[in-house]
């Protein structure tokens, strides 16, 4: 681990089922690759955020599964096809994780890097004008 983590996303993934806590540490390492400046955080009052210049992505633990929430305004390429909700949502869409399934680790490390790119680029309400 080469990154500063922040001992409130450590209690959030700690209190998830065995199988959430394995994805959402997945997650947790992809978007610190992504970029090394990339800080987490909660908002939401306990929901892990991922943020540079920009929310990057969230975390959040539902019964069935794990949502990656992506906030790019639908900008980034899924060449991959790996969104699986929020397709004409205008902030964020949602890939989700089921117990069982492998994290999509190579493009959603693709996409967070384009998200970083375009945060650090303005914004995806900027670059979307």
């Amino acid at each position: 681990m080469s990154y500063e983590a922040d001992p409130r996303v450590d209690s959030y993934i700690d209190a998830l089922p065995d199988w959430q806590q394995s994805i959402c540490r997945e997650v947790r390492e992809l978007v610190h690759a992504a970029d090394p400046e990339v800080v987490e955080t909660i908002k939401r009052t306990v929901q892990p955020y991922f943020v540079l210049d920009g929310n990057i992505c969230a975390l959040l633990a539902a019964k069935t599964h794990v949502n990656v929430f992506l906030y790019d305004g639908g900008i980034v390429p899924d060449p991959d096809g790996i969104i699986t909700a929020g397709h004409d949502n205008k902030t964020a869409r949602t890939v989700a994780v089921r117990e069982g399934e492998k994290v999509p680790a190579a493009p959603l490390l693709a996409m967070f890097r384009q998200i970083i790119a375009d945060n650090r680029a303005g914004g995806w309400r900027k670059l979307k004008r």
